[in-house]
């Protein structure tokens, strides 16, 4: 979906029709476009066509309407859940961006991504996980072994104590299994709320938010919630939907904000929600600017997983290079 284009309204006179017409041109020139427009009509008099006017208004580029602050807590539903179903649309194949094959390998590599890119990990726990398949042998491991494999992701001696250390209580509080509940979650060392969401959506098919940093900034963004802390904003987002799509709202939001609503930057001429985004306007506007702007398979570069779902590839994604290639 494209920004959709508005034009400014404006009345004909009763003056004779040599005169009208400028009158009608600057309303053209005007239809750039205005706060909370949608569908205007242009009454045009003799000598102007309702169809040539309707063409000038297409042409100009529109500015995405601003909701107002006072807006009602249906709207602001109504826009978030829209919002929601654009971004579907757009990101069909949105899906975990670690590598993974079992909730083990996904609750390490997502302790592991913080502070540092999915991409990082994904290049760093192939040889991490063919070294130590399971919970157990991880916890037996070498912590300067480990820590030498984990030293691309950055603060590897804390990630490398937090990924032994919840390996053992895997192994001995949990028989080696990683646990599909949120109390038992959040008790292994490293693992807090986003890591346990990200581990009960895409592991287990339990819904969950995931609230990393791009999801905080784009949903401030978009005026859904005025919170900053994790757990407020967590709760207030959770409110504006069922349930049932919290883990896939998870994975549209963090692909949006990675592809082209970036923090320094994002690509507002390229952006399919403009209309509905309150932010519009504080990055680029001019669509091939900002198409320049874009990243990952948006902007044809390769994406962050070593090996993506074929969803992501038939949509035309790319594998990412492992590590030291290139």
């Amino acid at each position: 979906m494209t920004p959709a284009k508005s034009a400014a309204g404006g009345t004909a006179s009763a003056k004779p029709a040599a005169k009208k017409q400028a009158p009608v041109k600057a309303a053209a020139k005007k239809a750039a476009p205005v706060k909370g427009a949608s569908k205007k009509t242009v009454a045009a008099g003799e000598g102007a066509s309702e169809g040539a006017l309707a063409g000038k208004a297409a042409s100009k580029k529109a500015v995405a309407p601003v909701p107002p602050r006072n807006e009602s807590h249906t709207a602001l539903v109504r826009r978030a859940r829209r919002i929601n179903r654009e971004l579907a649309e757009v990101y069909p194949y949105a899906h975990p961006e670690l590598d993974f094959e079992n909730p083990f390998q996904l609750v390490v590599a997502t302790v592991l991504s913080a502070q540092t890119t999915d991409l990082r990990v994904n290049q760093t726990t192939p040889a991490l996980f063919a070294r130590y398949p399971t919970p157990e042998d991880l916890a037996e491991a070498n912590p300067e072994e480990v820590e030498e494999i984990l030293r691309p992701t950055g603060f590897f001696r804390a990630k490398t104590k937090s990924v032994i250390g919840l390996s053992r209580a895997l192994r001995d509080d949990f028989g080696g299994e990683v646990p599909g509940r949120l109390e038992d979650l959040v008790k292994l060392p490293g693992v807090g709320r986003k890591t346990a969401f990200v581990v009960l959506g895409n592991a287990f098919g339990r819904p969950g938010i995931t609230v990393d940093t791009h999801f905080q900034r784009l949903v401030r963004r978009w005026r859904w919630t005025d919170e900053k802390e994790p757990d407020k904003i967590e709760k207030a987002v959770g409110g504006l939907f069922p349930k049932s799509e919290w883990t896939m709202l998870s994975h549209h939001v963090i692909f949006h904000g990675r592809r082209i609503c970036h923090a320094r930057k994002p690509a507002c001429g390229a952006c399919p929600i403009a209309p509905l985004c309150p932010a519009y306007g504080e990055g680029e506007t001019d669509p091939e600017k900002a198409k320049k702007l874009l990243k990952y398979e948006k902007g044809g570069f390769p994406g962050q997983r070593l090996n993506p779902p074929q969803a992501y590839l038939d949509a035309g994604g790319m594998p990412a290079p492992p590590l030291g290639a290139g």
